[in-house]
């Protein structure tokens, strides 16, 4: 555990500035991941400001709810006004709904987040500067046998060591106590069994340092331990589970009630986790930290039964909810968590962000309890503690406020022909509406079009089968599955007579724009199946399919053949709750092909300005790829839900056509 403060860092600071200050030892803590995960941790300052009256008043500036200690800013913090937090922490009991209006009632900024739950805890460390994580190597020692008495002795007078309680008032009322009976000169941190260290000083400087070197003597002693360093044979993994993957994700969407993100890991540290002999025993015991639950619920799955698993979960909840203080509705009980020693670690979400959260905390926990079985076994808190933390309101209501679920939040699409036109609008359209979005280009440019956990560009040339079993394969392990299918990708050749044309690009332009579409639409069908809400193919054709022009018979044919094959898709397709449409644009200009020079050129040629070419349609409008695009999601969305094999045409209206 090395220190991160560099005093060059910070000599833009003012001095006296303590928020900036808290600001940036706050970021320091979150940048390493051993210290704190997605949100978890708090930290505070405590300074002293006027009111409106010109009257002075000591104020706790403490991490407001929902904000992550790596990126915080300044407005992240909630000031609170200290003396009274201070008198709240004397009161012999108080309520969550209580508390949380006593802290948010008592701010000096009405635009300030809702304080952290621990805002009282806070208050009553009599310090300035304040740091809470939730260290991994604390947290190791503390759930492995014997835990208090092995803490003890690493810190003797250096901390209060706290037993484990539910955070929120009741722990605060403890420390309180614990903090008046057992400080001294020589104390500079708390140690929360089965949860976390607090650390303070007199400088946001001084109170990091002292993080830092607590949690570098737990990492010592699991190395004088030799429990610190973790081996194992990393075992070999299912390389082809796509399909096993989309039923699996079939399985827990239906469980949970939603479509669902599965995202697939088998680097070697967790192959090697997963094949354990005695996985069966220590990765069912809890999490590390009861925070952990509304990300990983208290178990993970190991294997692939899903209503096993649902059963435990129901019976889980069956024997704890009675002992809850009110009434509780029982969540989905899904996991979010696969041990399996085939396919590795699987976790789930709504969203791949969902999904990337829960591994990033299973990585961690993998390694907190590979550590203490070295210790004598790794211990977690009982069923109870954890049931009431993963029910507790103010827990629940961190994941509230993510709002409303996005329109197609949990599914999945694929798009060729991704990294231009249509195909990039039809990626960016889909990401926008909450979907995940795999994107298949033969450009090198498919891979960095977006830089999110949502989003996977796969460069491939679609001719090629073996290209595109591999594109399905690590859409599954991405993703989990595959939901809509756009199959964009496709030429048009220059203008070229029939009288005059080569076989050689007759079968060019019918490879890609239709040999292709036919071989990921049947690679595509067994994982469109397994769509918890029904498998959609949306198939971008042409004007060119009802009105075809002289000098594009390689391309008209190819779209007609393509439209067609649609139209028997849809009707094959259909009893398996798949529904393909077709859309035909025309004069769509802002592509790669549409150069302003070739625009100016095809203006001049029908003797219009470039903007009368634009717009030379019926309703004397522009047709853009996002039209295209926006039309595609409401293909896929429940606009559409009962209609296959459509033609619809977005083309202004071509007196052709119509």
């Amino acid at each position: 555990m090395n220190s991160l403060w560099n005093d060059e860092d910070i000599v833009d600071i003012p001095v006296g500035d303590d928020i900036a200050s808290r600001v940036y030892s706050s970021r320091l803590l979150g940048k390493d991941k051993s210290l704190v995960l997605h949100g978890g941790g708090n930290t505070s300052v405590k300074v002293v400001e006027k009111d409106r009256f010109g009257v002075e008043e000591a104020i706790l500036y403490v991490k407001g709810s929902g904000w992550d200690l790596e990126t915080i800013e300044a407005e992240g913090f909630s000031p609170v006004r200290l003396e009274h937090l201070q008198r709240l922490a004397g009161l012999p009991s108080l309520s969550d709904p209580e508390m949380v209006n006593e802290l948010v009632t008592h701010m000096t900024r009405a635009t300030a987040p809702v304080p952290s739950v621990e805002a009282i805890l806070h208050a009553v460390i009599p310090h300035k500067y304040v740091d809470h994580t939730h260290a991994d190597a604390v947290v190791t020692i503390t759930n492995s046998p014997e835990g208090e008495e092995k803490i003890r002795r690493i810190y003797g007078d250096e901390v209060i060591v706290i037993p484990y309680v539910m955070p929120g008032f009741d722990l605060a009322h403890l420390c309180a106590q614990r903090l008046d009976a057992e400080l001294t000169a020589h104390t500079i941190g708390m140690v929360l069994l089965n949860h976390g260290i607090f650390s303070f000083g007199e400088s946001a400087k001084a109170s990091y340092e002292r993080m830092i070197y607590l949690v570098g003597k737990a990492e010592a002693y699991l190395r004088s331990q030799a429990a610190w360093d973790i081996t194992g044979d990393p075992a070999e993994h299912d390389r082809d589970a796509g399909l096993r993957l989309a039923e699996l994700r079939n399985r827990i969407a239906d469980a949970a009630g939603f479509p669902v993100i599965m995202r697939r890991h088998t680097d070697p540290a967790t192959m090697s986790f997963v094949s354990r002999r005695d996985l069966e025993s220590i990765a069912q015991q809890g999490p590390a930290t009861p925070d952990h639950v509304i990300r990983t619920k208290r178990l993970p799955m190991i294997g692939k039964d899903v209503d096993a698993y649902v059963t435990a979960y129901k019976a889980y909840f069956a024997e704890n909810e009675p002992l809850a203080k009110e009434h509780k509705t029982m969540l989905d009980p899904a996991p979010r968590m696969v041990l399996d020693a085939l396919l590795g670690m699987c976790t789930v979400g709504r969203s791949a962000k969902e999904a990337g959260i829960a591994a990033d905390i299973y990585r961690h926990t993998m390694e907190i309890i590979q550590r203490a079985e070295k210790l004598g076994g790794y211990r977690a808190l009982p069923a109870r503690d954890i049931f009431d933390m993963e029910y507790w309101d103010l827990e629940q209501a961190k994941l509230k406020k993510a709002g409303k679920a996005s329109r197609f939040a949990g599914e999945i699409a694929l798009v060729t022909g991704a990294a231009s036109g249509i195909g990039k609008a039809c990626v960016g359209a889909l990401l926008a509406t909450g979907t995940a979005v795999v994107g298949v280009d033969i450009d090198p440019g498919i891979e960095t079009l977006y830089t999110r956990p949502d989003y996977l560009g796969l460069v491939g040339d679609v001719t090629s089968e073996s290209r595109l079993k591999e594109v399905l394969t690590k859409t599954a392990d991405a993703f989990g599955g595959l939901d809509m299918l756009v199959l964009n990708a496709g030429v048009f050749p220059g203008g070229c007579r029939i009288a005059e044309l080569p076989l050689d690009q007759w079968r060019k332009v019918m490879a890609l724009n239709l040999d292709a579409n036919l071989v990921l639409m049947r690679q595509a069908h067994p994982f469109l199946k397994l769509a918890p809400k029904g498998g959609r193919v949306v198939i971008i054709g042409s004007k060119n399919v009802p009105a075809p022009g002289p000098g594009a018979a390689s391309y008209s044919a190819s779209k007609a053949a393509l439209n067609q094959l649609a139209r028997v898709a849809a009707l094959e397709w259909g009893g398996d709750g798949i529904r393909i449409n077709s859309l035909h644009p025309n004069a769509v200009f802002d592509t790669g092909v549409w150069t302003e020079a070739v625009l100016a050129a095809r203006a001049a040629h029908y003797g219009l300005s470039m903007d009368e070419y634009r717009r030379n349609n019926v309703l004397k409008t522009e047709v853009t790829s996002r039209d295209v695009a926006e039309l595609v999601i409401q293909m896929c969305g429940p606009a559409f839900a009962k209609t296959t094999g459509a033609q619809v045409p977005v083309d202004g209206g071509n007196d052709r056509v119509i």
